[in-house]
């Protein structure tokens, strides 16, 4: 049996079809019934639990051979560091609790950093603590997400401008959640067999440029890259609705990119869906 975190999210849904489709049993951890219900329909279990409950957690992990772990961002909190370490402190109560014989952890690139990351943070600590179980743990470290160009869909749509923290003409790794997705069902699958870190890219680097043209292509219009300076981010995701530790956070994140401080520590594993998809996906 293998128990799916996220599983009405990109990476999650990806992980529990692509089990699913392969003839094994799964059960899907959701919060809300309503939308456990097309899980059912596919042959899912259903466990209700809330992510941050460590009890509820541990009884949706009993029985299981394989999890796919995951801390969601939560962008409504004031103290997202806070909120999001509670979760990875839940995980690791539930894990220790309920033992299952491997979890696969989506962390993140620069999680074994202890600080200047930014949100990222979240993955480091949440690897230590899942790691102090004792249980079997692969870290995924994934890339930069290229679904997370969504954010700038309106503004290339209607002014043909892609604004940018990322510096122009850096190129840093950038995964599709497809390939998270489908490399963490893999992963859960040789169980035991997993290595204790998998570090996933897409099929290249990516700047902002490429990013753009990738718009363009899809849009078929021109796109240009507009730098946000690095005393302009926070004011801008602030204008876009991000509470102050939040943005402050995402600025932190961005610098330590545009400063070469979040790499690979060893050779990643290439995924093979290119931005040019993604980006026609985000567009519609």
């Amino acid at each position: 049996m293998y128990v799916i975190a996220g599983a009405t999210g990109h990476t999650g849904s990806v992980v529990a079809s692509t089990l699913l489709a392969q003839g094994h049993k799964v059960r899907v951890i959701v919060r809300d019934e309503k939308k456990g219900a097309a899980w059912k329909d596919k042959g899912a279990e259903v466990a209700l639990a809330r992510l941050e409950n460590a009890a509820e957690l541990t009884a949706a992990l009993r029985g299981a051979d394989g999890v796919y772990a995951l801390v969601p961002p939560d962008f409504a909190a004031d103290d997202p560091l806070a909120a999001q370490t509670g979760v990875a402190e839940a995980w690791g109560k539930a894990v220790a609790a309920a033992k299952p014989r491997h979890v696969v952890y989506l962390s993140s690139i620069g999680a074994e950093l202890d600080g200047g990351n930014g949100p990222i943070l979240v993955a480091h600590r949440a690897e230590e603590r899942l790691r102090a179980t004792g249980v079997k743990v692969t870290a995924l470290r994934a890339a930069y997400f290229m679904e997370n160009w969504g954010g700038v869909v309106h503004p290339v749509r209607s002014d043909g401008v892609l604004p940018s923290m990322i510096t122009p003409g850096r190129a840093v790794p950038m995964v599709a959640t497809a390939d998270i997705g489908r490399v963490a069902a893999e992963l859960l699958v040789a169980g035991e067999r997993a290595p204790a870190l998998v570090e996933l890219a897409g099929p290249r680097e990516y700047s902002p440029e490429d990013v753009a043209a990738a718009f363009a292509g899809a849009l078929d219009r021109k796109v240009d890259v507009v730098p946000v300076p690095a005393e302009g981010i926070e004011p801008a995701l602030a204008q876009a609705g991000f509470k102050p530790k939040l943005a402050a956070l995402f600025r932190e994140m961005n610098g330590a990119f545009n400063a070469g401080k979040l790499h690979w520590s060893g050779t990643p594993r290439r995924g093979t869906v290119a931005i040019d998809e993604v980006v026609r996906q985000l567009v519609g």
